[in-house]
């Protein structure tokens, strides 16, 4: 346990204070996700797309580009525990600051966290086949049995 793997899952975005985020889109079913855990996954990310449907996380990561992205954008930097840390927009060829607290990185298309309701201080719950990961559950890195 502790260790990411390739594979998809559900992610839901949970509000400050716990409650699920004000947000239809996520209340019923969770967003869907990508897990980019190996090195080549996460190398390519998005490169070579022209959307995602859902979300992508990258782990461990705390450190993106978009050099050769054919689209704009959001990008959530995420702790340890699952809380989110920071979320900015980013149009192609950009190279943002690296977030040293970052333990993992979301990507989706620009706009998108902003209608899930994501933001600074929210936490996400993540769901996989074999577990669910949040904030604080599972090994050292707050990921439980993640398989693809």
């Amino acid at each position: 346990m502790g260790m990411w793997r390739n594979g998809s899952g559900q992610l839901t975005v949970i509000g400050r204070n716990g409650a699920p985020a004000e947000s239809p889109t996520n209340r019923s079913t969770g967003i869907a996700l990508e897990i980019a855990a190996s090195y080549g996954t996460r190398r390519r990310g998005l490169l070579g797309r022209d959307g995602i449907e859902g979300a992508l996380l990258i782990t461990p990561c705390n450190s993106v580009h978009t050099f050769r992205m054919r689209f704009a954008i959001d990008v959530a930097y995420v702790d340890k525990e699952l809380t989110v840390l920071d979320v900015q927009t980013l149009k192609p060829g950009r190279l943002p600051l690296p977030r040293l607290r970052a333990r993992h990185v979301l990507e989706a298309e620009a706009g998108a966290m902003e209608r899930w309701g994501l933001r600074p201080g929210a936490r996400v719950s993540i769901s996989v086949d074999g577990g669910t990961a949040s904030g604080g559950a599972g090994g050292a890195d707050g990921a439980a049995g993640a398989t693809g």
